[in-house]
């Protein structure tokens, strides 16, 4: 059965797609094991950031077309039902997540990637849109997501030639925060991971929850939002630690409270 491998890593929980004969193809198994995995992990409290990648020669291949059936006539209702858990599991999970792209990331599987919180690539890993290949529109949150992250102009071009995207001008693009070699990814991805989970978890969750919110906002709504969600993490214990550290002039030793 498809599914996604769960490993810990000290503080971090490291998810893996683990279908490699498809390249990790989205199946609704596969992406609803996903769904679940994602709280299983984070409901420990030491599992304080999290890594997303795929087993074998690929991150994910998109859609494995021999699975749609079982999204039903109603793809709307099929789409929202068996796939858009897991993406809101990575939207609203409560911990930061770290996406190490290995190989290719096609149609699905570059929203999938895009839904975390940074994304690293091997050398050898691509992105690729390929909807309009196929007479399709982009999906997943893809037009969403990806003109935030690279701009609308490089977007629409992405979207619309279906030419790969190199990890190096991901990099470039600011798509992808840092490129490995590929035998050094996992380690890599790793390093970034626990670098995040020695931070002030509440504080990180909460700044990305703001940046989603002020693409809906006025200036001066989000500069109020921006306070209500200070007064708040202002009284966590992480909070506390960060300024006696800084009064003490000392490293700040967060515990993620």
């Amino acid at each position: 059965m498809p599914g996604v491998k769960r490993e810990r890593d000290d503080a971090v929980g490291v998810l893996t797609l683990d279908e490699p004969a498809t390249l990790n193809a989205m199946t609704p198994d596969l992406l609803g094991d996903l769904a679940l995995a994602i709280p299983e992990m984070t409901e420990d409290p030491g599992v304080r950031a999290l890594v997303l990648t795929g087993a074998g020669r690929g991150f994910c291949s998109g859609q494995n077309l021999k699975a749609a059936a079982v999204l039903g006539d109603d793809i709307v209702d099929g789409v929202m039902r068996y796939y858009w858990p897991a993406f809101r599991a990575l939207r609203e999970c409560q911990v930061p997540i770290v996406v190490a792209v290995n190989g290719v990331a096609a149609g699905g599987g570059f929203s999938l990637a895009m839904a975390g919180d940074v994304i690293v690539a091997a050398r050898s890993a691509s992105f690729i849109q390929v909807f309009s290949r196929i007479a399709l529109v982009p999906d997943l949150g893809s037009t969403w997501l990806l003109p935030r992250l690279v701009g609308r102009q490089r977007a629409l071009e992405l979207m619309l030639m279906n030419e790969p995207l190199s990890a190096e001008t991901a990099r470039e693009w600011g798509l992808v925060r840092e490129v490995f070699d590929d035998a050094a990814l996992q380690g890599g991805a790793l390093a970034l991971a626990r670098k995040l989970a020695n931070g002030p978890t509440r504080a990180l969750v909460a700044t990305r929850r703001l940046l989603e919110e002020s693409e809906h906002a006025s200036y001066a709504d989000q500069f109020r939002r921006e306070i209500e969600t200070q007064a708040e993490i202002r009284k966590s214990a992480d909070a506390l630690e960060g300024r006696n550290a800084f009064l003490e002039k000392r490293a700040a030793r967060f515990s993620g409270r």
